[in-house]
């Protein structure tokens, strides 16, 4: 199994230090498509997962979620969280054993969800509806320097409830002067570069994994999707994701290296638990 770049004592060090630069934006990859960003000392999680609840619930079953990579960081030691968002329902983006120590150990916590599936993420965390915070397209959130728009993401399709709430979203986070792109899971869809590109993004977070060839499992961006997403949207930056976690729901990220370099797209590789600081 793979080590991360930081773990544990190293990684919250790490982040310690780089709360202390509150002139720089920090981001750290958690694995698949979490990520922990702290602006001016306030700390957001996107999509965390980071537990072995699916390699336990998954064993002994026909598609066992194996790990590849070992855990960055116990949740419970992440006590200064102000955020935490997950972007549609499936475990590995909205994980019971990783959100509820989170809340534990940080009793105001906001955690923003779809307004499609808040009923649903209620009762998966057993949580009032009141204690989550909802988002939907064209209706942002702000809390504390973070600002969050709602983007339509298609997972392979895109859906939506009977109040044309989407039920898969991607975020738009700004941070000062920072725009950051977080897809979700998502493939391309018609509109999606005319929607991302006035954003001027200078971050764009997305998943290289592809589709996978069991029917029932949903599809994301290949790497080569992915850079050609960034590039087509005019992102800064490409960072690819929701890769390395599972033996059975990978990829390599050099196709989409190979791609950025052909495009010309900046890019970036992070390891789990390794910072970038903008």
């Amino acid at each position: 199994m793979k080590k991360p770049y930081l773990q544990d004592d190293a990684f919250l060090a790490d982040v310690a230090r780089a709360r202390e630069q509150e002139e720089r934006l920090h981001l750290w990859w958690l694995g698949q498509s979490g990520f922990l960003l702290v602006w001016q000392g306030s700390a957001l999680l996107l999509d965390p997962y980071l537990s072995d609840s699916l390699s336990q619930l998954s064993a002994g079953s026909d598609q066992p979620h194996v790990r590849m990579t070992e855990r960055v960081v116990d949740p419970r030691r992440l006590d200064f969280v102000d955020v935490v968002t997950s972007s549609h329902l499936h475990p590995d983006h909205l994980d019971a054993a990783t959100i509820l120590p989170l809340l534990e150990a940080n009793p105001q916590l906001t955690l923003i969800v779809s307004a499609a599936n808040l009923e649903a993420v209620a009762t998966t965390l057993d949580l009032l509806p009141a204690r989550l915070t909802p988002i939907a397209a064209w209706q942002p959130v702000r809390v504390q320097p973070f600002t969050f728009h709602a983007v339509p993401a298609a997972h392979e399709a895109l859906e939506s409830d009977d109040q044309r709430r989407h039920k898969y979203i991607g975020l738009i986070v700004k941070a000062g002067p920072w725009t950051i792109y977080h897809s979700g899971d998502t493939v391309r869809y018609g509109g999606m570069v005319e929607y991302l590109s006035p954003w001027q993004l200078d971050v764009a977070l997305l998943p290289i994994n592809g589709r996978h060839p069991a029917p029932d499992i949903a599809g994301n961006l290949t790497g080569p999707e992915a850079a050609h997403l960034a590039h087509d949207t005019g992102a800064a930056l490409a960072i690819p994701c929701h890769y390395d976690m599972f033996q059975f729901n990978t990829a390599s990220p050099d196709a989409f290296v190979a791609t950025a370099r052909e495009l010309g797209q900046p890019y970036r590789v992070l390891h789990n638990g390794e910072r970038l600081s903008l």
